[in-house]
């Protein structure tokens, strides 16, 4: 018999995978599939394990759970350099997700790549182009006949190239991956800031750019800056008001929006014991806003049972069996600690345009009087891909039958977002959606919606000064109706129902009374509900389309005259010289999120279009020189205009420019076009006192230049009428500082030094003009 090594090798070829697919083939012991979509996709605890043993003996201490999972996914466990916070792992992901906002500049990419497959299991699921304006069905037939192009896209390049395609109504992303694809010890990318929510199934699951998901895609190592481990040790149980929600609620306000940069946080102790599947899920999908690598919880009996409950005992049975590597060892080492009583913990509201400015619902009201805060709230919003489990539904409709009971309804407006068909359909078969419509919910689509900004709002015009309060993850100015004056507050769904049914910020439904229409005050009692349906789930109708086994004959066409669509043109290579009298586009002022860089709303529909969607380019970015958003100097002519069209007009001067921001530059959503936009208008670099970790890595695999200032004083010596030059790239080497020269049109100049984080690998990217061009060059030496 040939020896297994040449087996595997034959088989490699015959089939065209890699090879822990292949072994999988030849390894009969406990072959689970990954989900009931890929039956030949076999999980690989096996080669987790041996994985994990390598790494052990190598450090010869104990592992968190996330180094387990992350190191269990080397490469190359035998020879990687591992030190946490410093080196970069190249790691073999096992599966990839994209929304249908960004995988079509992911497939684009894919596309340009010239690969006929994708080498691992992929999904796109059609979510974020549904906005919502008069009801779930309603919204959903206007969605698939505006964005059709875009589906079609969308559905012919999954069929061509292998990727499962999910249709517009399924769901929710995050909500589809959790019911059918994540599970415990699972490295899963998504091109999606919020993917960390199938770490409440015990995964490593990651936010990327779509160049990263690419590369995936393509069956090249992914590689991630080995992460740091805060650990959140939890301790009491959860009770009455206080739910999952306010973990993370509370967590956010003690890290902010930033203080989880760099790390994986990691949710431990006997505390988790109290904390449903979907709860845990809820935790680790806003683990985003402090900007965290991503979230995890390690398998317990929860996780079972929500696996069971979605057809997957056999995962939980697998599961079982590795338990001892889906769990922290005894002993191991976080690099910050945080402790939470939840006995203790009260239920919180965060906001307004920060997700990070905690409050207790107890002390919001007195808060927003001081601060001058609208106290009536306009809409209350439940939902989101944080919080749209049956769960959640099951608690807001509990409030929802109290209020009913004593013969009101929400004094707010109210919107219902179902986070999937199925649970849309489940919470329709037992009755929780018809309780939210009688006390004066709308059920809008199984989408994302206003959540991103996706919503026909009428009830207030553009500037007035207004409340609502959500369930979503996200608060930023604008976010969700474009209206800066918008002050928006997240919280749990059964919060925002006693909310909304009260009508007023002052209101704390754990100690305040409210008015029956007999005249008689009552208290709202704290909402129970069972976490899973007693009966099966109702799967709803069928949403999923298979990429067919033969898809030689399958056409993708991109219509040179589309306003939607628009095939890629290679971005230009470095010229191998110096960057010299780059203009300031733009010095921002505070916080610039990627929702400031490229906006979704309204823009959502030119996600295809990289050409069209600049037209976006940092319109909610505030000018340092003049305090206004969208209103930049030409230098050239001096004239103040839009940024957009003071890049395209550089561009076209064959004038290089450069961005100067201030601290965690780029937090937010993972979209990519925040960084494609600027360098497609002819911007070099991207200047910052720091930056959020997927916006710095989408830069560097565009061809940009994210840099620090080495001293964060220099930002204010630098002014928008400066011209810059960065010096060093000829000797472009990782730890190596740059220099720049600040030149003053008084004639003077100063110096500075500019840090970066680029390695070997993202060096050849800037090289070569982006990562794409870097691959291209490989395939053909």
């Amino acid at each position: 018999m040939a020896p297994y090594n040449l087996l595997v090798t034959r088989l490699q070829k015959a089939l065209g995978v890699r090879q822990y697919h292949v072994a999988s083939v030849l390894c009969q012991r406990a072959e689970v599939a990954m989900s009931h979509f890929e039956p030949t996709e076999y999980i690989r605890y096996d080669l987790l394990e041996k994985n994990i043993n390598v790494v052990r003996k190598r450090l010869n201490r104990p592992l968190t759970l996330s180094e387990k999972i992350v190191y269990g996914h080397l490469d190359d466990p035998a020879h990687q350099e591992i030190e946490r916070g410093k080196t970069y792992l190249r790691l073999r992901p096992d599966r990839v997700a994209m929304q249908d906002a960004t995988a079509q500049m992911a497939m684009l990419q894919f596309i340009s790549s010239g690969l006929p497959k994708v080498a691992v299991p992929s999904t796109i699921h059609c979510d974020h182009l549904i906005e919502a304006q008069l009801g779930g069905e309603k919204d959903l037939r206007r969605a698939k006949d505006i964005n059709q192009e875009v589906y079609n896209f969308l559905a012919s390049a999954g069929a061509k190239y292998g990727v499962g395609f999910w249709r517009p109504g399924s769901g929710i992303i995050h909500q589809i991956i959790l019911e059918n694809y994540a599970y415990p010890g699972v490295l899963l990318i998504g091109t999606d800031s919020h993917t960390p929510n199938g770490g409440g199934l015990g995964g490593i699951c990651i936010g990327v750019g779509g160049a990263d998901a690419v590369d995936v895609m393509a069956g090249i190592p992914w590689e991630l800056k080995c992460p740091k481990v805060i650990g959140v040790k939890l301790t009491g149980s959860l009770s009455g008001w206080t739910s999952p929600k306010d973990v993370i609620l509370k967590v956010a306000g003690i890290l902010t929006v930033k203080g989880g940069t760099g790390a994986i946080v990691e949710y431990h102790g006997p505390g988790i014991d109290s904390i449903s599947c979907t709860g845990m899920a809820t935790i680790c999908n806003m683990g985003a806003e402090i900007g965290a690598t991503t979230s995890v919880f390690p398998y317990n009996h929860r996780m079972k049972k929500y696996l069971s409950k979605t057809g997957r005992a056999d995962i939980a049975n697998l599961a079982d069996e590795f338990k001892d590597h889906l769990v922290p060892d005894p002993g191991c080492h976080y690099d910050q600690l945080i402790e939470i009583n939840l006995s203790e913990l009260k239920p919180h509201i965060n906001g307004p345009f920060t997700p990070d400015l905690a409050h207790p619902v107890a002390e919001v009201g007195s808060v927003a009087e001081k601060e001058g805060w609208p106290l009536d709230i306009r809409v209350g919003l439940i939902g989101s891909c944080t919080n749209s489990s049956y769960e959640d539904m099951g608690r807001s409709a509990a409030v929802a039958k109290q209020a009913l009971a004593h013969g009101l309804k929400c004094k707010s407006q109210f919107t219902i977002t179902p986070g999937s068909e199925q649970i849309r359909a489940t919470i329709e078969r037992d009755g929780y959606a018809q309780i939210l419509r009688d006390v004066g919910g709308i059920v809008l689509a199984n989408a994302c919606g206003p959540c991103i900004g996706q919503w026909d709002r009428k009830d207030i015009k553009k500037g007035e000064k207004n409340t609502i309060v959500t369930s979503y993850n996200r608060n930023f100015t604008g976010r969700n109706d474009a209206n800066p004056e918008t002050h928006a507050f997240v919280t749990s769904p059964e919060i925002v129902t006693a909310l909304a049914i009260a009508g007023t910020l002052k209101f704390n439904p754990d100690t305040d009374f409210l008015t029956g229409k007999d005249g008689k005050k009552f208290k709202l009692e704290a909402p129970d509900a069972d976490e899973l349906p007693r009966a099966e789930f109702d799967p709803g109708q069928d949403t999923y389309q298979h990429p067919p086994k033969d898809s030689s004959g399958q056409r993708v066409d991109v219509s040179p005259t589309s306003q939607r669509l628009q095939l890629l043109e290679p971005f230009d290579k470095w010229d191998g010289k110096d960057l010299e009298d780059l203009q300031i586009l733009i010095k921002v002022k505070g916080k610039c999120t990627t929702d400031h860089i490229s906006a979704a709303g309204p823009w959502l529909k030119f996600r295809g279009h990289l050409d069209n969607i600049s037209n976006n380019l940092l319109i909610g970015a505030i000018n340092i020189e003049n305090g206004k958003a969208n209103s930049v100097r030409n230098a050239v002519t001096q004239e103040f205009g839009p940024v957009p069209d003071t890049a395209r007009y550089y561009k076209a001067h064959g004038i290089r420019w450069v961005v100067i921001g201030d601290e965690n530059y780029g937090e937010g959503s993972s979209r990519e076009h925040a960084a494609l936009e600027p360098r497609h208008l002819g911007g070099r670099a991207i200047i910052t006192k720091s930056f959020a970790r997927i916006h710095e890595t989408n830069l560097k695999k565009q061809g940009l230049l994210p840099l620090t200032f080495a001293d964060p004083a220099d930002y204010n010596k630098i002014h928008p009428v400066d011209k810059l030059t960065i010096q060093g790239l000829k000797d472009f080497t990782p730890g190596k500082p740059l220099k720049c020269i600040i030149k003053h049109p008084n004639g003077t100049q100063e110096t500075i030094l500019l840090n970066h984080t680029f390695n070997e690998t993202q060096i050849e990217w800037f090289r070569a003009g982006s990562a794409l061009n870097r691959m291209k060059e490989l395939q053909q030496k």
